[in-house]
């Protein structure tokens, strides 16, 4: 597929069959999140894959809303927790190439252990959808990640952004709504060309 395809193609499916997946399918999405970029190349970010069903019978308790409003959800035949793991940056920029050796958190702008992991969370949708595959990334609430850490023995220093389904679409998936169409916001509207406010491209050849 069209790399243009893939990404035109997107979108969070939340309705799955109960179709297996390929192992050697699983292997490739979640290998697909080690090309993530990452600051200094800290790869600070481990994945919990759960493939087995008894595995993701235990996983679905932490996210009750999002089973009671999408109980098919529970189908797909692969999870992933993508965790974050601050201290890999520490670590890294501690090193005598960088030399952040106070491991100031102060000196980040932003937390790029998260961005980072969320980077690699969106090459696992993308190559879902590239496998043709629908895929749908979601949220779990603060007051379920202690006992969520606790069931999976996740360790403390590892901080999980979300939770990722991947699995064949349901037959009766309805199309994407058109009013997710026409709630997308258009590049004349976001993208801001050389000062905040300008809209209008360069005339092309300048």
């Amino acid at each position: 597929m069209e790399f243009s395809e893939v990404v035109r193609r997107r979108r969070m499916v939340r309705h799955y069959s109960d179709e297996p997946l390929d192992p050697a399918v699983v292997e490739r999405i979640v290998a697909s999140a080690l090309r993530a970029p990452s600051a200094g190349f800290s790869q600070g970010w481990a994945f919990l894959a759960l493939t087995d069903p008894a595995d993701r019978a235990r996983f679905w308790p932490f996210v009750p809303t999002r089973v009671e409003l999408t109980p098919s959800m529970r189908n797909a035949p692969l999870v992933v927790v993508p965790l974050a793991h601050k201290a890999a940056y520490l670590d890294r920029y501690a090193e005598p190439d960088k030399g952040w050796d106070d491991r100031d958190e102060a000196r980040w702008p932003v937390p790029y252990w998260h961005i980072d992991t969320g980077m690699a969370a969106l090459l696992m949708l993308l190559t879902a959808v590239d496998e043709g595959l629908g895929a749908c990334f979601f949220g779990i609430l603060p007051q379920h990640l202690g006992p969520f850490r606790a069931e999976f023995g996740i360790p403390d220093e590892y901080a999980p952004i979300g939770g990722i389904t991947v699995g064949h679409r349901a037959d009766d998936l309805s199309p994407q709504s058109s009013h997710v169409d026409a709630r997308r916001r258009g590049a004349e509207e976001v993208v801001h060309r050389g000062h905040w406010g300008r809209r209008t491209p360069p005339p092309r050849g300048s």
